[in-house]
């Protein structure tokens, strides 16, 4: 009831004096004490609200408020072993309190990757990286982008005009626009795989909340893609922001709401400058109508990528994962009913529209319909984003596309930090689509591949994937809270202090963690733990008893 009533006092003001935006504004430039006791007054919420946001996040809170410059700590510049390097060069340019982390920037594709001045960058040298820090030039960010079927995503807009109005063609028909994304069998491409047209209907038939104003209902995109090795968020926002800008304008005119917003990881400076030049085009050429963007930058937190942490953050809550149901659909941003997707999903609605749903289903496979975007690594010969028709062979799109690998790679994590761990001879038999993958034991996710090299210690990766879930843990639920950090703590008692890990006791904890956890950080953090204890049972049997 605390919470709801919070989110009540939140909504007065809505997004036009957003709760979470004014905390980080007061974060950044340092504020005082009384400054957030003034907010939290103005909100008329107590102080501890105001604190327990800003005390979250790595770009708020007041440890990290002095940080100049963010080293990416994800795990594709990990195994590439760059950033150690990068972090003793920058030494020579910033005190070691003025470097901070950043989870992932989205340079997976040639690492040595860091934040600076709200741009990302790449400095393979010293000199490079002087250069950076001297002249403060921008960046591009370049990486190869291909497809092997009929481009849905990839496919370049050439009449922006054009483009938008096949909204007017289907806006007084919801339940044609419903009809036409069943029958595609769109699937969530943010992991979860789940039905998007479920999402459409349940919002149009969600009862409206008393905390709400009577009609109000949301759609919120989730472009908080913070699974390192991921970055086919990234390229939609930056290369395609119409195809996601539509998918968002079509989804508020099929459930009858008037507000779009984007919280964008706040990593991905350039994706927020995009998009946001991308809506005030919109704006100018009146696209659409009474329609309204909001967009929300990020603050730094994996978590927030969880959708009711999301919802939460917007809120300017701290980002805990709510207990379901009620789910975002009956009860979603400030209470009410929200259609809440990722920036892939959004992106495929204006072809299926276009074109039908039977020729999207046509794509793919019958259950895994379409294309996935795939991110590609830095070990690959051609890294970079491509559109892969479901159901294609990993082993062609390593071949055709990623052009083999430049050295030895014992596995690769398919799906970010929670997805599997796949043996380099298993990539012959699958395919992708989430039942080759999911019936193998493993996870398509984001469908971001990450290379473990052959001379990475796996226990060493292993210690970093359950770090990170410590360390990005929202604390709500003991299981991932307390499990994640005893899991790591065993890990790197075992590489350093001759300990052998209880292996009973390491299967009990990875269960109670599968089974406990309030959302898929912590019950999704045992999957590829359990795929690296059954296909390297070797190379780790030394750390168990």
């Amino acid at each position: 009831m605390a919470n709801k009533n919070i989110r009540s006092l939140s909504f007065r003001k809505e997004l036009d004096d957003n709760l979470f935006e004014n905390i980080t504004d007061l974060s950044h430039k340092n504020a005082s004490k009384s400054e957030f006791q003034e907010l939290a007054k103005r909100f008329m919420i107590d102080d501890s609200v105001v604190a327990a946001t800003a005390s979250f996040y790595d770009f708020t809170r007041e440890s990290n408020r002095n940080k100049k410059i963010h080293v990416c700590s994800g795990t594709a510049c990990m195994v590439a072993n760059t950033q150690n390097s990068l972090y003793k060069n920058l030494e020579n340019h910033f005190d070691p309190e003025e470097i901070g982390h950043a989870a992932c920037v989205g340079r997976c594709h040639t690492n040595n990757a860091f934040m600076y001045n709200d741009n990302t960058y790449s400095a393979n040298n010293e000199n490079e990286l002087g250069s950076i820090i001297d002249n403060k030039k921008y960046q591009e960010n370049n990486y190869n982008i291909g497809c092997n079927t009929t481009p849905i995503l990839t496919a370049e807009i050439e009449d922006i005009t054009a483009f938008y109005q096949l909204a007017e063609v289907h806006k007084n028909n919801p339940k044609q626009v419903i009809q036409e994304i069943k029958t595609s069998n769109l699937r969530g491409r943010g992991g979860a795989g789940f039905p998007f047209w479920f999402k459409l209907d349940a919002v149009i038939s969600a009862p409206l909340n008393n905390l709400s104003k009577e009609s109000q209902k949301y759609i919120v995109c989730n472009a908080d893609e913070g699974d390192p090795g991921a970055y086919s968020d990234m390229y939609l926002m930056e290369h395609q922001p119409h195809k996601v800008l539509f998918g968002m304008y079509m989804a508020g005119l099929t459930v009858g709401a008037n507000t779009g917003i984007l919280y964008i990881r706040g990593e991905y400076p350039d994706s927020i400058r995009i998009v946001g030049e991308a809506i005030s085009a919109l704006k100018e050429k009146k696209l659409i109508g009474d329609f309204k963007f909001k967009i929300i930058r990020g603050q730094g937190s994996y978590v927030c990528g969880e959708e009711t942490a999301l919802l939460s953050s917007i809120e300017g809550l701290r980002p805990e994962v709510r207990v379901r149901p009620p789910y975002p659909a009956q009860y979603g941003l400030f209470g009410k009913p929200t259609v809440l997707s990722n920036v892939e999903t959004f992106a495929n609605i204006h072809w299926i529209l276009q074109n039908g749903g039977e020729a999207y289903a046509a794509l793919g496979t019958k259950q895994s319909t379409g294309t996935k975007l795939v991110s590609l690594d830095s070990f690959f010969n051609s890294p970079g984003i491509y559109e892969i028709e479901m159901g294609t062979p990993l082993k062609t799109i390593f071949d055709e596309f990623g052009k083999g690998l430049k050295s030895d790679i014992k596995a690769f994590q398919i799906g970010g930090p929670l997805g599997g761990i796949v043996p380099s001879d298993k990539i012959k038999d699958l395919t992708l689509d989430f039942e080759s993958l999911n019936s193998n034991g493993f996870l398509l996710g984001h469908a971001s591949v990450v290379s473990i090299p052959k001379d990475f210690p796996m226990i060493q990766f292993l210690e970093h994937l359950l770090e990170f879930t410590a360390d990005e843990s929202c604390g709500k639920c003991y299981p991932c809270r307390i499990g994640s950090f005893r899991g790591m703590e065993m890990l790197q008692k075992a590489q350093k202090e001759g300990y052998k890990i209880d292996h009973q006791l390491f299967e009990d904890l990875l269960e109670t963690l599968e089974i406990g956890s309030l959302c898929a950080l912590g019950g999704g953090i045992p999957l590829p733990v359990k795929n690296a204890l059954q296909y390297f049972k070797e190379e780790l049997k030394q750390y168990f008893t």
